[in-house]
């Protein structure tokens, strides 16, 4: 693993519509994400999240942008993984506290 990665939890939630994509750093995981006007609150919420444990390459491999109903992205090095893997686009990032996180959902007709 390269100097300053950290590794990102994966989890596919499998619906009948198409995969619901979770990817959180791991050094996230445990955390509430505030800027005051902004809440994300992982700890509480971490069973969503905490899927596989992975590096970069692993988690780019589990994603497929073809499959996918909706994504929730919150970290650095998921954000940069997820628009490399085409599940969201840089224009969709935002920062709470500093940290970038992103939603991104397909419809369907």
């Amino acid at each position: 693993m390269p100097p300053g990665e950290s590794m990102i939890y994966v989890k596919i939630h499998n619906s009948e519509n198409g995969d619901i994509i979770a990817m959180c750093d791991s050094s996230l995981i445990d955390k509430i994400i505030s800027d005051g006007e902004l809440e994300i609150n992982i700890r509480d919420y971490s069973d969503f999240y905490r899927g596989s444990l992975v590096d970069r390459k692993k988690a780019l491999g589990m994603i497929n942008p073809k499959r996918m109903n909706s994504a929730n992205i919150i970290g650095k090095e998921s954000v940069e993984v997820a628009v490399e893997g085409n599940i969201i686009l840089e224009e969709s990032i935002r920062l709470t506290g500093k940290i970038p996180y992103a939603h991104a959902f397909r419809i369907k007709y």
